[in-house]
Order: C-alpha cells, then structure tokens, then sequence
C-alpha cells in the first residue's frame, strides 16, 4: 500500500478582486479574488516555497530520492525546471529531479508515478493561470503550488493511506493552447460537460471498486479541473452526500490548474480528521480518482502552514494594470536605466549551493558564520576552517532598509534592507512581499526562493527576504 506521508502548498501574497477586473474592463467582474503570483515568482520558485513547507512536515523521515515536477506553465523548455527546486532544497545529488510539463493533467501522471515509486517521492506541482483581459480564464483562473511526499511503509509514518486508484482517457479538444499564446482557447463548456461525464464516472466507480467501497462509504469528495461545469455536474450525479464535497476555492483562491488537486487535497488535510475516506476527483484530458483514508498520524504531522490561513494574510490590493503589467498583458514604459545582464553559467555553477540554496559558511574556529560563505574568516582570520552552513530555514530581523525609487524592479520602489540571523550572520537583500509605507525596522523575517530578473531567456534566480506571515500552525 502507497503511503502519503507528508504535504505543503503554497498561496502567493497577491490577490486581484475581480470587481477591480469588471472596474477597468466595464461590467461587474464577479465575486470573490484570485491568487496572483508576483512578478518574481514563477512555477519554480512557487514550486519551491510548497516543497520547503512539505518537506518541513516530513523533517522526521530520509529526504526523497526521486522529484518530479508538474505544470503546464514551464518556466523553461528543454532545460529542466526540477534541477532548480532540487538545489533549492539542497537534495543529495542522487537524488533524480524530472520534469512532467506541458498539461494540467501532467500533474496526475506525476502523482501516480510516485505512488509507484520503489522510494520516496516528492511531487511538486505548480502553475501560472492567465488568460486574455477580460476572459474568464483571466477572471477564474488563479496561481498557487502544491507538494505530496509518498512512500512504502518502510519509509515513515504516514498521514493518509492510498487505497486506490482509478483512471480513465479520452481524446477530445477541450482546451489548448499553441507555444508562446499567452492564454488557452476553450470550446463551448456544454461540450466539455458531455465529453467529461462518462470519463469521470468510470474512473470513480473503477477507484470504489479497487477499494471495495461504495459512495456512501465516501466521507469527503474533492473535485478538481479546470471544467467547471463538468465538475459541478460530476457533484451532483456522484452518489456522494451532497454535504461531503469539499469547497473547490473557486472565490478566494481561483482555479490553480495542475497544482489544484494537491491544493484542496491540503486544505482538506488541514482540517480532516483521522480515518476519513477522501476521494479526490481530477478532471484533465480525461478522470482520475485517488480514494485515500486518513490516519491517526495526521493531527500531530499537518502542515505548519494551512492553506485557509494562507488565503487569510493573502493582499487584496493589487491593481489590475500592475496585474497585467506583470503578465506582458500590458506593456509600459521601462526603467531608464541599463538593461540588467543575464546571469553567467560557470559562476552560477562554481556557487550553487549558496546560489540557489542559500548556503552560507561557518568557521569552524569561532562559529562566525559568513554571507555569503567565504575561505577567510572575518572574526578570527583563520583560513580554510569554514563548514557550510544552510540558512534557507532562518529567521532574522531588519536592521536597517531603504525604500529606493531609483533602482531597476518591474515593481517600484524596491524595498532593500539589512538582516540579522538569529544565529548569527548579516544579509543585504530585497525585500518581497511587503508594503513600503508600514515595514520597519526590527520586523522578523524569512527566507523566500525568488526570480530576481530574466534576462536573454535566462531567469536569475536567488533569495530574498520576505516577513514571516502569520500562518504558523500552533500545533
């Protein structure tokens, strides 16, 4: 039996009301906001913030040996997108990192992949959801990563078994989308409902099968793809208690596409108890159903970031010309000043641990800990003593910052400051996430995987400081 052992999902700080949509674009707009990733964040760096949080949940268990990454929005072809959350979390080079992009329902094969995996497996899930002004793929859409540890039971405790899965295919057009579109093209939703319906019920009543239940042995039922219509539809004719399907976050977080499966599946996990029977429903180029059963190990392993506390501390004041500044929806005079140069392959290389996973040097002499690592030591002297010393994890304070209107940002003004760990060490940095006329001095911060610029098709990547949200569980 597969074994789900831990899980992490990750929510941006942007939200856009769609009532600031109908505003600029004239009619009303709709209820509710959408999640939007930053004009530095991508699939990658989301990929990484879900993962960091997972793999905070599983700290008790051997780190994976097996990553695969899933969206439908890369932010690179032909070069592998996993490699860069595989340095992020500072994996053991055995460790092999694949991409499964291209389709929303690339996430699905990732998940079963895992499951069949010989080892542990961390599936990691993101996606970047946008469509023309003024669309309903723009309205409804929504941004967001998701992360699922599984394994053998050999591996560690788990949080929920894995009873079953069912799948079904079908080849039909329904959405798509051609290279380089900046959104996807539907047909009329009345034929996605019919072309889903069969699909969706052989693969929940294959999974029912395989697990020896019924649906009313189903405690809750999550339904997640991007065909609105067909799911509600699926709902109402699934035999589930109409009170048992799960709220799909359609007005506080938006449809995240490949990562939505793993997104609900955690907010369930934040909340359920032990032994409930989930059945998790994914419609994509056909169905898939996971029947899953909780376990006694859940309340005492649940995220430390639940996802309805995310969507709380979410902010909801993003304009929608920045919002469609930030998708190359609209284009905007430039900073006068340089273009930024792209970073260079053979120094990114020589520091990819601190690079990419903020790994800074300790001397091993006076416990000085230097950023970024260095052979000499400031304090002591000593030459050649250093240790390395990973910092991802660490929280410091604001010693001193600067709101700079002069500075290259697709954002300004940018917000730079100074940090002090609190085990020692001082950091110059961006800062992310914040509101320029309220952060301070001596806030408390932490550490976030960021896309600092692209440059020539390249995208540097590196860390910033953002203020440590309140998300933190109690438990």
């Amino acid at each position: 039996m597969t074994h789900l052992l831990g899980y992490g999902a990750y929510l941006p700080y942007n939200r856009l009301r769609r009532d600031a949509i109908g505003a600029a674009l004239g009619g009303g707009g709709g209820r509710g906001r959408r999640t939007v990733a930053s004009y530095d964040e991508d699939t990658t760096s989301m990929g990484v913030a879900a993962a960091r949080i997972a793999l905070r949940t599983t700290s008790r268990l051997a780190p994976p040996a097996r990553l695969y990454f899933a969206t439908a929005a890369p932010a690179y072809l032909e070069k592998t997108n996993a490699t860069v959350i595989h340095a992020a979390l500072g994996l053991d080079i055995s460790t092999l990192a694949v991409d499964m992009t291209g389709s929303v329902r690339s996430g699905v094969g990732a998940v079963i992949a895992a499951m069949d995996a010989a080892e542990p497996t961390l599936v990691v899930t993101a996606d970047v959801r946008t469509g023309l002004p003024g669309s309903a793929d723009e309205r409804d859409g929504g941004d967001g990563a998701a992360a699922l540890l599984f394994g053998d039971p050999h591996d560690g405790p788990a949080i929920a078994d894995v009873l079953a899965v069912g799948s079904a295919t079908g080849e039909f057009l329904d959405r798509w989308r051609d290279t380089g579109a900046p959104g996807s093209r539907v047909w009329e939703e009345r034929f996605g409902e019919h072309a889903y319906q069969p699909l969706a019920r052989a693969a929940f009543d294959d999974a029912l099968k395989r697990a020896e239940l019924t649906a009313d042995d189903i405690d809750r039922l999550v339904i997640a793809g991007l065909p609105a219509r067909a799911a509600r539809r699926f709902a109402a004719e699934s035999g589930v208690r109409k009170d048992a399907v799960t709220d799909n976050l359609a007005d506080s977080v938006g449809n995240t596409g490949t990562a939505h499966p793993g997104i609900m599946l955690a907010d369930l996990l934040d909340r359920a108890e032990p032994d409930t029977t989930i059945a998790l429903v994914v419609l994509a180029d056909g169905a898939t159903t996971f029947i899953l059963r909780t376990t006694a190990e859940l309340p005492e392993h649940r995220s430390p970031r639940p996802v309805r506390a995310q969507i709380a501390a979410g902010d909801d004041t993003l304009r929608y010309t920045n919002f469609l500044t930030w998708r190359d929806m609209l284009h905007r005079e430039p900073p006068r000043r340089p273009d930024p140069d792209p970073p260079a392959a053979p120094p990114s290389h020589r520091r990819a641990g601190y690079k990419f996973g903020f790994v800074a040097s300790r001397c091993a002499d006076c416990d000085t800990v230097h950023v970024p690592p260095g052979r000499v030591c400031a304090k002591c002297r000593a030459t050649d003593r250093m240790t390395p010393y990973p910092m991802a994890d660490a929280t410091g304070r604001i010693t001193a910052l600067t709101v700079d209107h002069l500075v290259f940002t697709p954002q300004p003004p940018a917000v730079l400051a100074i940090v002090d760990f609190a085990g020692g060490g001082r950091f110059r940095c961006q800062l992310a996430d914040v509101d320029p006329a309220t952060v301070a001095v001596g806030d408390t911060v932490e550490m976030t995987f960021r896309k600092i610029l692209t440059a020539n098709g390249v995208h540097n990547y590196f860390w910033k400081a953002r203020p440590v949200p309140h998300t933190e569980s109690t438990r």
